[in-house]
C-alpha cells in the first residue's frame, strides 16, 4: 500500500501564484522588506515589489506577450529576478528559467525547445544571452540593469502600463517550464501549472516552519526550482525577508550571514561542507542561523551533524524534484527524532510508494525497521503535467495513474521516514551487488583529510564495473590513493570497497549542487 503523510492533508487554494501570493497583501504587510540585495543593502518592500511585478506584466502585455505564450528569464540572483519572474507570471505567460552558467548554444537550445518569444537578461551575460537570442530568432532582448541598445527593467516600469485583465484556470494554466534532465539524459522542459506552483507552497510551509519574522538568505539559484518554490514563492507567501546572493562566494556568503542576522539558510550538500570543516567560518559571526536546510541532493547525517554542532543550529533535510514543484518530503523543523540521513516525511496532499527494481512489485512499508530498497514513486498536485514536445519521455516516467517514477532508490522505516540511496541510473554493478555512489561519498567526507569526493563507476582490466573514488584534500594534507581505499574497507562491505582512486582539484557540480558524474567520466574517457 502506498504511504502518506502523518500531517493532515492541507486545502490548497484554486488561484494563480499572483493571486495566492500577492493578491491580498496586506496594508501593514506592504511596508516589510521583501527583497535585499546581500551586496549593496539596497531594498524593496512588498509594496514596491508588487508594483514592480504589475508594472513588469503591462509593459510585456504593451510589447505584445499574451497568456499562454513563453518568456526566457536569465539572470543570475538579484532583486529584479522576482520582479521580472512574477511579472511574466502575472501576464499570463509562462517563464521559462535558464541556468546563467550556460553557454550561448545550451540557452539557444532552451529558447528554441520552449518557444520563447522574448528573452530577458542581465548586462554580464549579455554576449552569450544576445548571441542565443540571434541564432533564435528572438528580435526583443531587454536587459534589466541596463545596455546600449536594449530596454531595461527601469524603461518598463516607467511607462507605467496597466496589468493586462487576464482570466484563466490555475490547475491548466502553464506558470513556468524549467529544464531537468530528469531521471537520466538531455534537459527537458518540465510543464509546471500555476496550481502546481501553489500547491507545493502551501504544502511545504506545513513542514517548513519560516515566519515573517525571518531573513532568508537566496544564494540557491532562482532559476533552478528548488530556489524558486522555497525562495522566490515560499519565503514570499510567509513574508519573509529574502537577502540575494548573485553566486555562491564563502567569504562574501558568511559576511551576509553575520551582516543581515540571517536566520534561515537553504543550501545544497557542498554548501554544508564548507560550513562543517572549512577555517574561515570560524572568522565570522553566525550565531543569527536558527536553521539550515539542505536539498538538491544526499545531505549524509554526519556531515549535517557537523553542521548543527559548529553552528548550534537546528539542520533538516527535504527531497524533490523538478517534476514535482520540487518538494515531496521534508524533515520538519523541530523533528530532531526523525534521523537525519532521511528526507523525513512524505508532504501533505500526497502519496508514496517503492518498488522493487527488477520485479516491478511494490515494497510494503515494514512494521518495524526499514524496508529493502526500491524505487521512489510519488503522487500529488504538485506533479507535473509533463515534459514540452516529449511525449514518450513523459510516459516513460508519469503514468496514466498520476505516479511519478523519481529515478531515486529510496528505503522507507516504519516510521514512514524515507531515506535516498542512489539514483537508478548511478548504481555500480560489481559483480552483480548494486554499490550505491553516494553511500561512499558520504563516508569519504568522514575523513579528516578530505574536502570533497565523487564516486563512478569504471570498468577495470577484467572489464568489471568497480567504484572508483575522485578524492579532493583539504589543504596542506597529504593523502595516498591507498591510504583512501583502505578507510573505505574498514567501514563496508568487500563488494562495496573504492577501487581506483584519483586526486582532483575541484569536483565537478551543477548550480544546484548535484554530481555531474557524466563530466567526471567524459574527463577520463
Amino acid at each position: 500500500m502506498p504511504f502518506r503523510s502523518p500531517v493532515d492533508d492541507v486545502e490548497i487554494p484554486n488561484l494563480s501564484v499572483f493571486d495566492y501570493l500577492f493578491g491580498s497583501l496586506a496594508a501593514e504587510d506592504a511596508g516589510r522588506i521583501a527583497l535585499v540585495d546581500g551586496a549593496s543593502g539596497a531594498e524593496t518592500s512588498y509594496g514596491a515589489l508588487v508594483a514592480q511585478i504589475q508594472g513588469v506584466a503591462g509593459a510585456l502585455a504593451a510589447r505584445g506577450i499574451n497568456p499562454g505564450d513563453v518568456v526566457a528569464l536569465h539572470s543570475p540572483n538579484v532583486p529584479a529576478f522576482a520582479a521580472a519572474f512574477h511579472g511574466i507570471l502575472r501576464a499570463g505567460a509562462a517563464a521559462t528559467t535558464v541556468n546563467a552558467l550556460y553557454t550561448a548554444g545550451e540557452i539557444e537550445s532552451q529558447l528554441r525547445d520552449s518557444g520563447a518569444k522574448m528573452l530577458i537578461t542581465v548586462s554580464p551575460l549579455l554576449p552569450q544571452a544576445l548571441a542565443a537570442a540571434t541564432a533564435a530568432g528572438i528580435e526583443r532582448v531587454i536587459v534589466m540593469d541596463g545596455a546600449e541598445g536594449h530596454e531595461s527593467l527601469r524603461d518598463l516600469l516607467m511607462e507605467q502600463a496597466a496589468a493586462p485583465d487576464v482570466s484563466f484556470d490555475p490547475a491548466t494554466h502553464v506558470a513556468v517550464i524549467p529544464y531537468s534532465s530528469g531521471t537520466t539524459g538531455k534537459p527537458k522542459g518540465v510543464v509546471l501549472t500555476h496550481r502546481n506552483l501553489v500547491s507545493n507552497v502551501v504544502q511545504s510551509l506545513a513542514l517548513i516552519t519560516l515566519t515573517a519574522d525571518d531573513s532568508v538568505l537566496a544564494v540557491l539559484p532562482f532559476f533552478h526550482i528548488y530556489g524558486m518554490t522555497v525562495l522566490l514563492n515560499l519565503a514570499m507567501a510567509i513574508r519573509a525577508r529574502l537577502v540575494t546572493m548573485p553566486r555562491f562566494d564563502l567569504p562574501e556568503f558568511l559576511r551576509i550571514i553575520q551582516d543581515h542576522k540571517i536566520t534561515w539558510v537553504f543550501i545544497a550538500p557542498p554548501i554544508a561542507v564548507a560550513l562543517a570543516k572549512h577555517p574561515m567560518v570560524d572568522n565570522f559571526d553566525m550565531s543569527s542561523v536558527k536553521v539550515v536546510f539542505s536539498g538538491a541532493a544526499p545531505l549524509d547525517g554526519e556531515l549535517g551533524h557537523a553542521v548543527a554542532k559548529r553552528l548550534d543550529c537546528i539542520v533538516c533535510q527535504g527531497y524533490g524534484m523538478s517534476e514535482m514543484s520540487p518538494v515531496s518530503h521534508v524533515i520538519p523543523t523541530g523533528r530532531d527524532d526523525i534521523p537525519l540521513e532521511t528526507v523525513g516525511i512524505t508532504i501533505p496532499n500526497m502519496e508514496s510508494k517503492l518498488i522493487n527494481v527488477e520485479t516491478g512489485e511494490e515494497i510494503e512499508v515494514p512494521v518495524e525497521g526499514t524496508s529493502e530498497p526500491g524505487e521512489l514513486l510519488c503522487r500529488g498536485p504538485n506533479i507535473m503535467v509533463g515534459y514540452l514536445h516529449n511525449a514518450e519521455a513523459t510516459a516513460d516516467v508519469l503514468g496514466a495513474d498520476g505516479w511519478l517514477r523519481t529515478g531515486d532508490i529510496a528505503t522507507v522505516s516504519s516510521e514512514g521516514y524515507v531515506r535516498i540511496v542512489d539514483r537508478l541510473k548511478e548504481l555500480i554493478k560489481y559483480k552483480g551487488y548494486q554499490v550505491p555512489p553516494a553511500e561512499l561519498e558520504a563516508l569519504l567526507l568522514t575523513h579528516p583529510s578530505i574536502a570533497d569526493a565523487a564516486v563512478i563507476g569504471v570498468l577495470d582490466a577484467e572489464g568489471e564495473e568497480v567504484p572508483k573514488a575522485f578524492v579532493v584534500l583539504q589543504q596542506g594534507v597529504v593523502l595516498t590513493g591507498d591510504e583512501v581505499m583502505v578507510f573505505v574497507a574498514e567501514h563496508v562491505a568487500p563488494y562495496k570497497k573504492v577501487r581506483q582512486v584519483e586526486f582532483i582539484d575541484l569536483i565537478p557540480k551543477s548550480s544546484a549542487g548535484k554530481i555531474l558524474r557524466k563530466d567526471l567520466r567524459v574527463a577520463r574517457a
